[in-house]
């Protein structure tokens, strides 16, 4: 008897659900500007949706109107700090409560391009004035992801991959020096993964689903 066309990804999605991890999972992708998140998130998708997983790929500004305004001020060197901060911490708490959570809650892997690290990294590297015990008093009523995996890049590097004209305000050598810095002191202290993005896209991107099915194993 023929099988039917959905019937063999049906029955990969129970197999593979069965040996890993049930229910939602969130992936959270940071690092800094030019470490190839956003290719790495559209990649990781692709893989799990192949395994049988449900994705939701998301990012971070969200497609609200504040993480509209956020981009726009992104490009902007007038905008304060603490502005910042608050924008972010606001467009993150639409973003979890509206999208993540009710993704979560349907029982998918949801990956983040960027989330809650970015704004304790950026943020306070951005201004003496800024803790991170205050940016992570500003976004106490979100959830914090299950798994976050830093993509480490030589800001040099990264920089070159822009064009000039794409530039945002945090995109100078010595400002990115100390972002990265710090993303690798918090993924010391949190426990978070740290992938170095000095090789070719498809072995990073080799190293990041190995971390991610490990630990959807682990939970299962």
């Amino acid at each position: 008897m023929k099988q039917k066309k959905n019937e063999g990804t049906t029955k990969r999605s129970a197999e593979i659900n069965q040996e890993y991890v049930t229910g939602g999972f969130f992936v959270a992708l940071e690092g800094g500007d030019g470490a190839g998140s956003s290719t790495h998130s559209h990649l990781l998708k692709g893989f799990l949706e192949h395994k049988g997983f449900k994705v939701h790929l998301t990012q971070e500004p969200s497609h609200s109107k504040i993480g509209v305004l956020l981009r726009e001020f992104l490009k902007n060197k007038e905008i304060p700090a603490t502005t910042d901060a608050l924008l972010f911490a606001a467009d993150r708490d639409i973003h979890y409560h509206n999208e993540i959570e009710k993704k979560l809650g349907e029982d998918y892997i949801v990956i983040s391009d960027r989330y809650l690290e970015s704004s304790i990294v950026y943020q306070s590297t951005q201004s003496d004035k800024i803790s991170i015990e205050w940016i992570e008093k500003i976004n106490k009523f979100v959830g914090h992801a299950d798994l976050t995996i830093i993509i480490d890049i030589d800001p040099k590097i990264a920089l070159a991959r822009k064009n000039n004209e794409d530039f945002e305000k945090f995109e100078y050598a010595a400002f990115l020096d100390k972002v990265r810095d710090l993303y690798l002191i918090r993924a010391k202290q949190e426990g978070y993964y740290v992938v170095s993005s000095d090789d070719i896209i498809e072995f990073v991107q080799e190293k990041i689903q190995k971390i991610v099915i490990e630990k959807l194993r682990n939970l299962g």
